[in-house]
C-alpha cells in the first residue's frame, strides 16, 4: 500500500444505506492505511475539502458518494498530482461503472488499497466549472430526476425522468460551433459527453466514446424519426450508419439556444446557456482495477 495519508470525503445525503464508516474501518485497519473523514453538508463542501486535503499533505483523496460527489472532489483535486478515490455511494455511479470500479463498498475500499494502476481520466470545463460524465441543456428544474424518486425507484428513476421530460418537451433551435464548425438543428436535449457509462446494470450511451481520448462527443435529440432513430442506435451501441447521425465530436463546444436554456452538470445546475465546453485532457488520476 504506497498511500498513507488518506483523507476521505463523504456525502451523508447520497443513495446507499449502509454502515460506511464500520466498513472504511475494518478494510483501512486491514491494510494499515492511516485515514481521516471529512463530511460533506452542502454543494460545493466536496470541492473545498478535497482541495483543503491536498494542502494539508494527503496523497490520496476518496470520495464517498454518487457521481455529483466524484465530480466535486475532482474539482478539488485539479492542478494537484493526489489522485482520487472512488467509493460508489449514489444510485447510478456512472463513473464507477464506466472504469469498472466495484459497486460494492468494501470491494471498493479493498481495490483502493491494493491496486496500484491509476488511470488519468479528461474531465471538461463549462466557464468556471469542470464535469466529469456529462453537460446537457434543455432540462428544467421539475423535469430532472428527483431525490426522492432516486430514493424510491433507485436507478428506475432514470427512464421515469425521461418520460416525464418528453411530456414537457423544450424545443428550442441549437446553435453548435464544434472546433470551429457551425451546425444549427432543432432540438429538446442537446447532450455533451466526457463519458459514456450512465450507472445502472447496463446503461450507456456508445461505447465508443472515451473517457482518456481527449474528445468531447455532442449529440441532439429532437422528435423526428431519425433523431429518435439515432438516439437508439447509441444507447444500445448498433453499429449503424444512423448511430451517427445528429452526432459531433470535437475538443470545444460552443452551444447556444433560442430560446435560452438551462444547462445542468453531472446532474448540478450551471446557469442558462450559451455555454463554452472545453475538454481537459488527463486531467486527473483516479485509482483502477
Amino acid at each position: 500500500m504506497s498511500y498513507q495519508n488518506v483523507v476521505v470525503v463523504i456525502n451523508p445525503s447520497s443513495g446507499q444505506a449502509e454502515p460506511i464508516l464500520n466498513t472504511l474501518n475494518d478494510v483501512f485497519r486491514q491494510y494499515g492505511v492511516s485515514w481521516s473523514m471529512r463530511l460533506t453538508h452542502q454543494f460545493g463542501d466536496a470541492a473545498r475539502l478535497a482541495r483543503a486535503a491536498v494542502a494539508d499533505g494527503a496523497d490520496l483523496v476518496v470520495g464517498y458518494g454518487g457521481d455529483g460527489t466524484q465530480m466535486e472532489v475532482a474539482n478539488g483535486l485539479l492542478g494537484s498530482s493526489v489522485p482520487l478515490g472512488i467509493l460508489p455511494g449514489g444510485t447510478g455511479n456512472a463513473m464507477a461503472f464506466e472504469l469498472e470500479i466495484p459497486r460494492d463498498l468494501r470491494q471498493a475500499a479493498e481495490l483502493i488499497c491494493t491496486s496500484r494502476k491509476t488511470k488519468a481520466i479528461d474531465l471538461a470545463r463549462a466557464g468556471d466549472k469542470y464535469f466529469m460524465l456529462r453537460l446537457y441543456a434543455g432540462v428544467e428544474e421539475e423535469q430532472k430526476t428527483s431525490r426522492e424518486m432516486k430514493d424510491k425507484y433507485g436507478v428506475l428513476a432514470y427512464p421515469m425522468s425521461v418520460i416525464s421530460l418528453l411530456r414537457g418537451l423544450n424545443h428550442a433551435r441549437y446553435r453548435l460551433t464544434i472546433d470551429g464548425e457551425l451546425v444549427e438543428d432543432e432540438g429538446f436535449v442537446c447532450v455533451v459527453l466526457n463519458a459514456g457509462s450512465l450507472g445502472g446494470v447496463s446503461l450507456s450511451i456508445d461505447a465508443q466514446i472515451d473517457v482518456a481520448d481527449g474528445l468531447l462527443d455532442v449529440f441532439l435529440l429532437n422528435t423526428d424519426l431519425a433523431s429518435l432513430t439515432a438516439a437508439t442506435g447509441r444507447f444500445l451501441n448498433l453499429p449503424t450508419e444512423q448511430a451517427r447521425w445528429h452526432y459531433w465530436r470535437g475538443r470545444e463546444v460552443v452551444m447556444e439556444a433560442e430560446p435560452e436554456q438551462t444547462i445542468w452538470l453531472d446532474g448540478e445546475l450551471l446557469g442558462p446557456t450559451p455555454v463554452t465546453i472545453t475538454a481537459v485532457p488527463a486531467a486527473i488520476r483516479v485509482i483502477v482495477p
